[in-house]
C-alpha cells in the first residue's frame, strides 16, 4: 500500500514522467513512454485546420464516428509545451465560449466562439518550472490552477479580463495561494463555493500535511482562497468530484458529498460539515491497478469509473469502463464493466445529457450512450481519434475533454498535438444508440 501511494504522489498514474521537460523518449516508471511524436501518417507535420467533416469515417486524416472537426490549433501555436488538462468557460455577460488549454509550460487562453476559427488570446506562464501536469477549474469567471511543479500552488484568473482581447499577450495570475506546493489535481463544487485541491504533496509540505488527501479551499471570494478542512484519513487522492447530492440515498440527499479516486478505490465523503467531514465508504474492485478518475450521472445514481492502468498491466485486454450503482453510498456496488473495442489506456471521462465523453489517450474522444447504465450496458455511438497511427496502449494522444458547453462543441487536449475544437452530431448518435439500445 506504501508503494502505491509513492507511486501516487510521484507519478500520479496520469501517465507521463517528464519533469521539467519535454524531451522525446522520457519514460514513465510504470513501462509508459512518450514518444514525441508531432506528426501523423507519412510524416505530415500538425498543422492549424478547419471545417472537416466527418465522412465515411474520416475527417481528413482523422478516423471518426459521427464527430465533425470544427478546427485544430497546435500546441506550437498556442506558445508551445505539451498538453495537458483543459477545461472551458462561457462568459455569462456576453456569451462568447473560451477554451483553458493546460500545458507544460503554462495555461493557454482560447476564444473558440467560433469553432472554425478559434483566437489564441496568449498565456498565464506556470508558477514555478515547466512540467506536463497541470489542471484548471472554473467558479465565478475565475480559472484555479494548480500542477505537479515543486512550489507551484493555485493560480487565480480573472477570466473576465479576457473580454475585447484581440492579440495574444503574456498573463499574470490575479492571485497565488501558496498553502500547497505541488498538486495533481483540481475539483470545484458550484453550488457550493468549495474547492477540492487532491494529490498535493509534500513539495513543499502542504497545510495538511503529506497524505495528498482532499485540501479543501473555500473560494466563494475567489481571489482571496482560504483553508476550510483538510481530508487525510485515506491517503493520496488522485481525482475526485464533489456535488449536492440529490441521488437515490435518502440518507444523504441535500449533503455536500465527494466521489474520490483513490489508487484502489472509490472513496466517498459527506463533506457537508467542513468542521466534521465523514468517511462514508471505501470500495475496491476486481482488477483495480490505478482508479483515476470517474464521473457522475446527471440523477446521481451511477459512478462511471476508469482505472487508468488495467490495460497496461494486461488485468483487461481492452479498454475498461467501471459501472457503480450508487443506490446505497455506505456501500456501492460494481455492477458492471464496460469493454471498449480498442486497447488503449483511459484517461479522463465527462458525462453529459446522456453521454459519456472518454478521452482515452492514443483512441483518441470516444463517446458512449448510457441509456442502459442500468443494465451496466454501454454503447459506443461516436468518435473522434486524434492519433491515427493506432489504438495501443501507452500514453499518447488525447490527455481530457470538456463537453459542457451549450452550443454542443466538444474541446479535446491533445499531448502532442494541441487543441481540437469537435462538433458531435447529437441527433446521429441517438440514432446510434437507438440501433444498439
Amino acid at each position: 500500500m506504501q508503494m502505491r501511494r509513492l507511486v501516487g504522489a510521484t507519478v500520479a498514474a496520469t501517465a507521463l514522467l517528464l519533469g521539467a521537460s519535454t524531451v522525446a523518449g522520457a519514460h514513465h516508471p510504470n513501462g509508459g513512454e512518450w514518444a514525441g511524436d508531432t506528426s501523423l501518417p507519412g510524416g505530415a507535420e500538425l498543422r492549424a485546420k478547419s471545417d472537416v467533416e466527418c465522412v465515411r469515417g474520416m475527417a481528413g486524416e482523422y478516423p471518426c464516428k459521427g464527430v465533425d472537426l470544427l478546427s485544430f490549433l497546435p500546441h506550437r501555436r498556442m506558445g508551445g509545451g505539451v498538453g495537458s488538462d483543459i477545461w472551458g468557460w462561457t462568459d455569462p455577460r456576453t456569451g462568447r465560449e473560451y477554451a483553458l488549454v493546460g500545458q507544460s509550460n503554462g495555461t493557454s487562453f482560447v476564444d473558440v466562439t467560433n469553432g472554425e476559427r478559434p483566437r489564441w488570446l496568449g498565456k498565464l506562464p506556470t508558477a514555478t518550472e515547466p512540467v506536463i501536469w497541470h489542471d484548471v477549474k472554473v467558479y465565478r469567471s475565475h480559472a484555479f490552477i494548480v500542477s505537479e511543479a515543486d512550489g507551484h500552488g493555485l493560480q487565480v484568473f480573472d477570466l473576465r479580463r479576457l473580454r475585447g482581447v484581440r492579440e495574444p499577450r503574456t498573463w499574470t495570475a490575479d492571485e497565488r495561494y501558496r498553502g500547497f506546493g505541488n498538486a495533481h489535481n483540481i475539483a470545484i463544487n458550484e453550488q457550493s463555493g468549495y474547492a477540492y485541491v487532491v494529490g498535493a504533496t509534500s513539495r513543499p509540505r502542504t497545510v495538511c500535511g503529506i497524505s495528498g488527501g482532499p485540501i479543501v479551499l473555500d473560494v466563494r471570494r475567489p481571489e482571496h482562497p482560504r483553508l476550510a478542512a483538510c481530508i487525510t484519513d485515506d491517503g493520496y487522492t488522485h481525482d475526485t468530484q464533489c456535488v449536492i447530492y440529490h441521488g437515490p440515498d435518502v440518507a444523504y440527499q441535500r449533503h455536500e458529498m465527494c466521489f474520490s479516486s483513490n489508487e484502489d478505490t472509490l472513496t466517498i465523503h459527506d463533506v457537508s460539515d467542513k468542521s466534521d467531514i465523514e468517511l462514508v465508504s471505501r470500495s475496491s474492485y476486481r482488477g483495480a491497478s490505478y482508479t483515476h478518475q470517474g464521473w457522475l450521472t446527471g440523477d446521481h445514481r451511477y459512478f462511471l469509473l476508469g482505472d487508468e492502468l488495467d490495460e497496461l498491466e494486461g488485468k483487461r485486454a481492452r479498454t475498461a469502463t467501471y459501472v457503480w450503482d450508487l443506490r446505497d453510498l455506505d456501500d456501492p456496488e460494481n455492477t458492471g464493466v464496460y469493454t471498449a473495442g480498442t486497447k488503449a489506456i483511459d484517461h479522463n471521462l465527462y458525462i453529459k445529457r446522456g453521454f459519456t465523453y472518454q478521452s482515452n489517450y492514443r483512441a483518441g474522444l470516444r463517446i458512449l450512450d448510457n441509456r442502459s447504465i442500468d443494465r451496466a450496458v454501454l454503447a459506443e455511438v461516436g468518435y473522434f481519434d486524434i492519433f491515427p497511427k493506432n489504438d495501443a496502449a501507452a500514453f499518447n494522444g488525447s490527455w481530457s475533454n470538456y463537453p459542457f458547453f451549450d452550443s454542443g462543441k466538444v474541446l479535446v487536449n491533445g499531448i502532442e498535438q494541441g487543441l481540437y475544437v469537435l462538433d458531435p452530431r447529437e441527433r446521429a448518435l441517438r440514432r446510434a444508440g437507438d440501433r444498439s439500445s
